[in-house]
């Protein structure tokens, strides 16, 4: 008798079992990589001061899923996902390069530019060669690592600890060797463990990845293998920092108590070689890292500022627009998360408004962002404008940028700037460029760039004169990212970067 035929059901039904095994099979197959690239990043970091990133984010203490997803970014520039197996490829060859110095590479950028010119090339490896020929030899190396000190732990403080300990790699980058606290408990060990709990736990960043390890009297601290001494002292004239062992560091000012270059002077006592203030510096240098650092000589200056955390996430936008565009005049609206200036329930503030309870109000407020752009690009003083809303949201804020330009142009044009400057240029750690349309603050909470532009936001006028930009930004991490990459332009840690 002839075999009866499969019912259709259970054809289908068969089908789609070995659809989903198979999509299945492959995630695996995918996640097995994602552990071997994590495996390479983590080796070449740590045995040869390379970095690996991909768009800017971190892969070597990521979950491989983690890892996966950061593939997706690519849909930003080139509207597909990379492939693992290409990025997996291309830092084999990377680790291959015996002679290859100390640098940071960004995988992803390298990883697009070979899809895109590999017939240009006998293979992989001779595009990996030429890509990076500029620190390929055995004379190459980066600058001695150099001591840091933070004043003052809060916010900024305990990111900028996470960020320079997570960097610290092989130790020849920045390193954390003091943290200066002005005393609240009568048990100063006691109060050492509370303060390295607020630096282990976050609300708004998670938990640190890593150990924190307080030593008995309360006096030093182990971080991730890192010694850091712990000083109490009322005032910066106080302390021999030579005592701790402590030469020719940078001292991050992140208290804002001080803001003049008289004030932050009583930093300069002796092991201190410079002093950057998180915050506007009032007769100082403001500096924006990609756009002015090279206006200041620091062998000569030695006390400076990063500027605040809303002119670090305006000012690169602002320098492309005005670079190609011209700006003529234009008004900037910051939607700011609310700070730890504020109060949780209605109290005195100095400050008109502020003294309004933080969590259930929309605050009204002032900010030097604007008239701050103009002490880093000089030419557009009494241009802007610019205002603020305190809003119920613990981090990230958003921008809102509208100029009036002298060169008519498109919202395609302006988008193609932003997303060019994110991808090559002296912007690419600034800048990043997002086409969704469902991001919302919450999605900048950890970015490593100082925006991100809102590419499906922007607005530009019927007679192409008027750009209106948004821009999110991490108001707390990255803009404690920016201050870690002038803190290393200071002191001369500088590594060959390919992004």
């Amino acid at each position: 008798m002839p075999l009866k035929s499969e019912p259709s059901s259970m054809h289908e039904h068969r089908k789609l079992r070995e659809a989903s095994n198979s999509t299945i099979k492959d995630w695996h197959e995918r996640e097995k990589l994602a552990l071997k690239l994590i495996k390479l990043v983590g080796d070449l970091r740590f045995d040869r001061g390379i970095e690996i990133i991909m768009f800017r984010r971190s892969i070597y203490d990521a979950r491989p899923s983690q890892v996966i997803q950061h593939h997706k970014v690519s849909v930003n520039y080139v509207g597909t996902s990379l492939n693992i197996h290409t990025t997996h490829a291309v830092v084999q060859e990377i680790a291959a390069i015996e002679t290859l110095g100390p640098s940071k590479i960004d995988v992803g950028t390298l990883s697009l530019e070979w899809e895109k010119e590999h017939d240009q090339f006998a293979d992989l490896k001779e595009f990996i060669h030429n890509k990076l020929a500029e620190n390929i030899g055995a004379d190459k190396s980066i600058n001695a690592s150099r001591d840091v000190v933070l004043y003052g732990f809060g916010r900024i403080g305990r990111l900028l600890a996470r960020r320079i300990i997570e960097f610290t790699g092989s130790g020849d980058q920045l390193r954390l060797k003091a943290i200066v606290l002005r005393s609240k408990m009568p048990d100063l060990r006691e109060e050492v463990i509370k303060r390295m709990a607020l630096l282990s736990e976050d609300s708004v960043h998670g938990t640190f990845h890593g150990t924190v390890d307080v030593r008995e009297d309360g006096r030093e601290v182990v971080i991730n293998g890192n010694r850091v001494a712990i000083i109490f002292a009322r005032n910066p004239t106080d302390i021999d920092y030579t005592k701790y062992g402590i030469m020719d560091a940078l001292l991050i000012d992140n208290t804002g108590v001080w803001r003049d270059s008289e004030a932050l002077g009583q930093h300069l006592q002796p092991g201190i070689s410079h002093v950057l203030l998180t915050a506007p510096g009032k007769d100082i240098p403001n500096i924006v890292h990609g756009v002015n650092q090279d206006s200041v000589d620091f062998s000569d200056q030695r006390i400076l500022s990063a500027a605040s955390c809303t002119t670090n996430a305006i000012v690169p936008i602002i320098q492309i627009i005005n670079s190609h565009l011209k700006i003529e005049k234009g008004h900037i609206e910051t939607i700011h998360a609310y700070t730890s200036d504020q109060h949780l329930l209605d109290n005195f503030h100095k400050k008109p408004r502020r003294g309004r309870a933080a969590a259930v109000n929309m605050v009204l407020t002032t900010t030097g962002a604007a008239k701050a752009v103009s002490k880093v690009i000089p030419e557009l003083e009494g241009k802007l404008t610019g205002n603020a809303v305190r809003v119920p949201t613990p981090n990230v804020s958003l921008a809102i940028i509208s100029v009036g330009v002298e060169k008519a142009t498109t919202v395609d044009e302006v988008n193609d700037l932003l997303r060019e400057a994110s991808l090559h240029g002296d912007l690419v750690e600034q800048i990043h460029y997002s086409s969704s349309t469902e991001y919302v603050s919450s999605h900048a909470v950890g970015m490593t760039t100082t925006s991100v532009l809102d590419a499906p936001s922007t607005i530009v006028s019927p007679d192409g004169k008027q750009v209106i930009i948004y821009a999110w930004y991490d108001n707390e991490y990255g803009y404690a990212c920016q201050v870690v990459r002038l803190a290393k332009h200071v002191t001369g840690v500088r590594r060959y970067t390919y992004y």
